[in-house]
């Protein structure tokens, strides 16, 4: 899935994408996927189950009045069905996955289109952060099913970089996480710092994108070599703003970047407005918005400043899934003038009470 276009061209898509009108977009999208002639096989057959025509929302806010779109229904569901018949046949992409936390992985087709315009995102994120184009970089993150792992060919591709690449995973540390079997993770987590260690003692190594649980990993093994680096490129695992103190600390003249996602909707980190107190995001507009909603009431939106949980909205013209709650809550944050859509800020897993937390960020 390697997006072979100049930087210049991924830049003009996302200033494109920010320029949209999202409730014009909102109407694109539906359009596509309710087309009777062109439309995704899932949402024309779903279609005949709803009290109301989507064909007749013109606004983003009326997608209030789809239900919650249950992730696990891509568990055993042909990827093709969501994909509309718009897009030539047969289909050639990848079907990326989810990391299977609470059960079998939920599968998603990534179309052209789709890749594009995740890696535009992806390289405005690193702009935003502040890492220089080029350099050399070691990416000790998920590969094979996982979307992240199509990172390190755009370092290369599109970054002009030199990518040492390293598997991480996170289904194992999982399983051995559910099974209680810490002794054996931590030997896991060894083994991926022991190879980061291995080519940061023998190479210059300018930034390293992985988990915050490996940085913190190699910050306890070898400080030396964590003082080094000139940045830290980070996603996958809830990362605090205590985590960003010690990282901070840890590489004084170091860039500390984020995102935060998944297979299905993502988000760029932003400068955090307090020196890392709080860590806001904005997503990948328009085609993922996130909404902060109370965690008792979902029909309500909180205040800004408020904690409650995170809804996604996914809006790609190859993929509609209306109103998915996460297993996540955060900050809801007001990204200002600069940006069409809410940010969310200090994510962490779902606390629905005191004694029961959810899910595994």
């Amino acid at each position: 899935m390697s997006v072979r276009v100049s930087t210049e061209t991924l830049q003009g898509l996302t200033d494109g994408w920010l320029a949209e009108d999202l409730d014009a977009w909102t109407r694109h999208v539906l359009r596509r996927h309710f087309d009777p002639e062109g439309g995704s096989a899932y949402w024309l057959k779903k279609r005949a189950e709803l009290d109301f025509d989507p064909l007749e929302i013109e606004r983003y806010d009326e997608l209030s009045a789809f239900d919650h779109f249950d992730l696990a229904i891509l568990r055993d569901s042909d990827p093709a069905d969501f994909v509309p018949q718009s897009v030539p046949r047969p289909l050639a992409g990848r079907v990326f996955e989810s990391g299977g936390t609470t059960g079998k992985p939920c599968r998603a087709f990534y179309t052209e289109a789709m890749a594009q315009h995740w890696a535009a995102w992806r390289h405005k994120g690193r702009l935003m952060a502040g890492f220089r184009p080029g350099g050399v970089w070691i990416d000790a993150c998920p590969s094979g099913p996982h979307l992240v792992g199509e990172e390190a060919d755009h370092l290369a591709d599109m970054y002009g970089s030199t990518v040492y690449s390293i598997d991480l995973d996170p289904r194992w540390i999982k399983t051995l996480i559910r099974g209680g079997r810490l002794a054996e993770m931590q030997e896991y987590v060894d083994h991926v710092v022991e190879q980061i260690v291995d080519i940061l003692d023998t190479r210059p190594v300018d930034y390293l994108r992985t988990t915050p649980a490996t940085v913190q990993a190699l910050i306890n093994q070898r400080p030396e070599l964590m003082a080094k680096l000139s940045g830290v490129y980070l996603g996958g695992t809830q990362f605090t703003p205590d985590a960003y103190r010690k990282f901070a600390e840890a590489m004084p003249h170091g860039v500390i970047g984020m995102t935060y996602g998944n297979t299905f909707g993502n988000a760029n980190g932003m400068p955090s407005p307090d020196g890392g107190a709080t860590l806001p995001y904005v997503p990948n507009f328009p085609h993922t918005t996130m909404t902060i909603v109370d965690r008792t009431d979902e029909s309500r939106v909180v205040e800004y400043g408020e904690i409650g949980r995170v809804r996604l909205m996914v809006l790609h013209e190859d993929l509609f899934m209306p109103n998915v709650l996460e297993r996540d809550q955060a900050i809801r944050f007001d990204t200002g003038d600069d940006w069409p859509c809410d940010g969310v800020a200090n994510v962490q897993p779902l606390v629905v009470s005191a004694d029961k937390p959810e899910g595994l960020y």
